[in-house]
């Protein structure tokens, strides 16, 4: 009940920040002034979805969160976390790639949560990441006529884990 009160609490400010970037972004702005809005935009709307994560965090521990099953297009999944990444990986001169090694076209599942915890692993690979690359990878294990087994990674030349810690 805290974490769904604080979190309305917080959502309203939140609201009215991305609704005002919104609205200056359509008055004609220098592109100075529009890359600034832009980023303020970015940054509210991360910022929200951090929010729902909590929630979501609260929803698992009260037994009531439900997994969406829609559409899931894996490059385009992919293609968002890299573009969330592309700056920060770009000014530590990191490459980012992505690869996907199955034939499946059409899959359903839940690509928000799905795209959370990608987004999560590679922004710790690129975070301990001090040169070399981040790669987010996507494989069929197995697969039957009613549903497929896939395997996501996320690989970086990074310091790693100690293996006391794994």
């Amino acid at each position: 009940a805290f974490l769904a009160n604080m979190s309305h609490e917080i959502r309203t400010p939140l609201n009215a920040i991305t609704g005002m970037a919104h609205l200056l972004r359509r008055s004609g702005l220098s592109e100075q002034q529009s890359d600034r809005i832009e980023k303020i935009d970015h940054a509210g709307k991360h910022l929200l979805e951090i929010i729902n994560a909590i929630l979501d965090l609260s929803k698992i521990e009260a037994g009531k969160l439900s997994l969406e099953v829609t559409d899931v297009y894996l490059g385009t999944l992919l293609a968002n976390v890299v573009s969330m990444l592309q700056e920060r990986a770009g000014a530590k001169r990191l490459r980012l790639h992505q690869e996907i090694d199955t034939p499946l076209v059409h899959l359903l599942g839940d690509p928000t949560r799905l795209q959370q915890a990608l987004l999560n692993y590679a922004t710790n690979a690129v975070k301990f990441t001090e040169q070399g690359q981040v790669t987010l990878r996507v494989r069929l294990v197995e697969e039957s006529p009613a549903d497929a087994l896939l395997r996501f990674e996320v690989q970086d030349t990074g310091i790693g884990v100690r293996p006391d810690a794994i």
